[in-house]
């Protein structure tokens, strides 16, 4: 198979990016888009001269894979289908609601050899991908991602919603176990926790402190990482790193510090292209991907875990 044949599921903010890249991958062929509300999927349909449906499971026998941006508690059953019919999958993050209903997609995808990827699109950022380069062992690490209030991805908290992204990353750059969550959240304008704080403990005795808004006056997704002679920090809106690196031995107050500052920007790229396309090569290649149901399970342990803490401390309030 030299291209593959793809659809859409869910034709609203995400899915419309997604329908564009879907459409203008070389070995990709999309040939539908899928909505419960129809005359919705007929507009992109006919934007990508493709085939517009309401019900999913009209689809099965005309794709070899699927996106999946429908809204986040139908991800499971919408997931679920396609693999057990032995299609392709890539979810929107995060996988699933519940690490059980996880665990089940990728018991389904291994058995059946399936690749299914998840859309923690920071993973395809240029500039985590070159600061990783730079990393050994992060002992302190500091992510703030908070954004402005957007009626969209209201289904879910901001754990859900926001930190699971950076989970994701840290989880990625620490190769350890976690011993240790502890995390505050409140409601603010939604029935959801809509800002959190968290704090995860390694064995490798790494801390990383995260804090998610999405009721923020301004946007940022910034990370900096600590280790032993070196900080990183990554602005993965703006593309910029700055490194700081202790050069030399220091024991006399009265001298400068012997540090070396490097700073770069990188091109933002199309961290969503690179995504979309690695879930198509990986698919046609028999490969895995780069972020896969495993690893985003890995994530949702870790975010079940943060929202249990804040929901422990609120009913305690």
């Amino acid at each position: 198979m030299s291209s593959m044949k793809t659809a859409v599921v869910g034709a609203g903010h995400l899915g419309t990016y997604h329908a564009e890249k879907f459409f203008n991958i070389e070995n990709s062929q999309l040939v539908a888009i899928v909505d419960p509300d129809l005359e919705k999927a007929a507009v992109l349909a006919k934007k990508y001269n493709c085939e517009a449906f309401s019900d999913y499971k009209a689809i099965v026998d005309k794709v070899d894979g699927v996106l999946i941006a429908a809204p986040t508690p139908f991800h499971f059953e919408i997931a679920k289908f396609f693999l057990k019919n032995g299609k392709h999958t890539l979810i929107e993050k995060p996988i699933t609601t519940t690490v059980a209903e996880a665990e089940e997609l990728c018991e389904i995808a291994k058995a059946k050899g399936l690749v299914l990827q998840v859309g923690h699109v920071e993973r395809f950022n240029p500039a985590l991908v070159s600061a990783k380069k730079q990393l050994k062992e992060p002992l302190f690490i500091e992510c703030h991602r908070l954004a402005p209030f957007k009626p969209r991805s209201t289904d879910v908290d901001v754990v859900l919603d926001l930190m699971i992204h950076d989970i994701d990353v840290i989880m990625n750059l620490v190769n350890s176990p976690i011993v240790s969550v502890s995390a505050v959240g409140t409601p603010v304008l939604t029935p959801y926790v809509d800002i959190a704080n968290a704090r995860l403990e390694f064995e490798s005795g790494a801390v990383a402190n995260l804090t998610a808004s999405r009721v923020s006056q301004t946007a940022t997704r910034k990370i900096r990482v600590f280790q032993e002679t070196q900080y990183l920090s990554i602005d993965f809106g703006t593309g910029e790193l700055n490194l700081t690196t202790k050069t030399g031995e220091w024991d006399n107050f009265e001298e400068e510090i012997p540090l070396e500052f490097e700073a770069w920007e990188l091109k933002k790229g199309d961290a969503l292209l690179a995504e979309d396309q690695s879930f198509v090569d990986c698919a046609l290649q028999g490969s895995q991907p780069i972020v896969s149901g495993e690893q985003a399970l890995v994530a949702m342990k870790v975010a079940e875990q943060v929202r249990d803490e804040i929901s422990r401390r609120l009913k305690n309030r």
